[in-house]
């Protein structure tokens, strides 16, 4: 570990690498991922539509509808960046209206770029100029007189209108925008489903909303999480169930590695575990499971040990999974560097013994990246398990 050939044959030819599955959200792949496309253009991404922060929560309280923030921040990082993947359109997609300019002058450049005029716009060619501002003609048509278009990002605007035109469904617009960008690699939704987090607390308390759990825009938990829900409705909890489609259970189907990554451990990870079918689809596919705990002290694991966060992994994956399915069939391993990397606590010889895990205890962090995991140094690693 790693193993350098298969690594090497891996690089020499990413567009027949490996289908590594990630459940995860945020931004704390997004640079595994840009060092991930160079060894594979076939990895999967399962991202949460649950985000309820920043501009993401702009949008789905303007047209109710699923997350797309973070589709749109891993779809950038899977983007070909060279020149063969066109640039301009890179650009243009990652660009953010100003926070300081008036609401006319955000106006007016929005409508610059609507209508073809703007330089960002004017860099792309044809026929992706028109595809483009097609979908933002759809956004635009539809946006509320009282939308805030400060920090706004345009590629969360396009995707916006294309959700839209797509008569409320998100693969379209992902298939179209991967294309437009030369995406190397898969980026799904989990669901297409306009839902919330939802958080019973240990102190009896109930929170609603992902932005309340991550100690981001609010403040840090005091009281740790108890159970993880679904919610129709952020304002107040109205419980909600939903089931993956056929699509993403194939796709989990056809996964050579499943990999449960770092990153916030209930709203990006355990979250995407909670549709019906996830659990069965994962227990169904034979392929190695890897767990790869966070550095450090993630908010969302308030007072969780090592032993927790995998019992707990496992109690959610076994929630949705046949009765007489083993553990063995929802998880393998799990891949630590306990030299280089801080950990809360350490994890259990006799509850992996009983589990029938395997640790794998290895580099993945260096001095240039501490105290966070080496991009490449965990890229190789799961390579080396396929």
């Amino acid at each position: 570990m790693p193993d350098p050939v298969r690594v090497s044959r891996y690089q020499k030819s990413p567009e027949i690498g490996p289908r590594i599955l990630f459940f995860s959200g945020g931004t704390a792949l997004n640079k595994m991922s840009q060092v991930l496309k160079l060894y594979t253009h076939n990895s999967i991404h399962m991202v949460t539509p649950f985000d309820s922060g920043g501009s993401s929560a702009t949008l789905r309280k303007a047209f109710a509808m699923p997350s797309i923030g973070d589709l749109r921040s891993r779809l950038m990082a899977l983007a070909d960046d060279t020149i063969t993947g066109h640039p301009e359109v890179y650009r243009l997609f990652t660009h953010r209206f100003p926070r300081d300019k008036s609401k006319q002058e955000l106006l007016s450049q929005l409508s610059a770029i609507h209508k073809g005029n703007d330089p960002l716009i004017r860099a792309v060619s044809n026929p992706m100029r028109r595809l483009i501002r097609n979908q933002l003609g759809y956004f635009c048509e539809a946006m509320p007189k009282s939308f805030d278009l400060r920090g706004a990002s345009i590629g969360n605007l396009i995707l916006a209108g294309g959700y839209i035109n797509n008569h409320h469904h998100l693969d379209p617009i992902i298939f179209l925008f991967s294309q437009l960008v030369n995406v190397l690699g898969m980026v799904r939704a989990t669901v297409n489903s306009d839902l919330h987090l939802a958080a019973d607390l240990e102190d009896g308390s109930r929170i609603i909303g992902q932005h309340r759990l991550t100690g981001k825009e609010k403040p840090e938990l005091t009281s740790p999480i108890k159970k993880l829900f679904l919610s129709k409705q952020r304002g107040r909890f109205e419980p909600a169930q939903v089931e993956i489609r056929k699509k993403i259970r194939r796709l989990i189907g056809q996964a050579e590695l499943i990999c449960y990554p770092p990153g916030s451990f209930y709203s990006s990870l355990i979250a995407n575990l909670l549709p019906k079918g996830v659990g069965s689809a994962i227990a169904a596919n034979d392929c190695p499971k890897i767990y790869v705990p966070n550095l450090g002290n993630d908010p969302e694991q308030l007072g969780m040990t090592m032993d927790d966060s995998l019992q707990t992994l496992l109690d959610y994956l076994h929630a949705d999974a046949p009765a007489d399915c083993t553990d063995q069939q929802l998880l393998n391993f799990v891949l630590i560097d306990t030299k280089n990397g801080k950990y809360p606590g350490t994890l259990s010889p006799e509850l992996l013994k009983k589990l029938g895990i395997q640790l794998i205890d290895t580099q993945l962090v260096s001095k240039h990246s501490a105290p966070y995991y080496d991009a490449r140094l965990l890229v190789t690693a799961l390579l080396s398990l396929t």
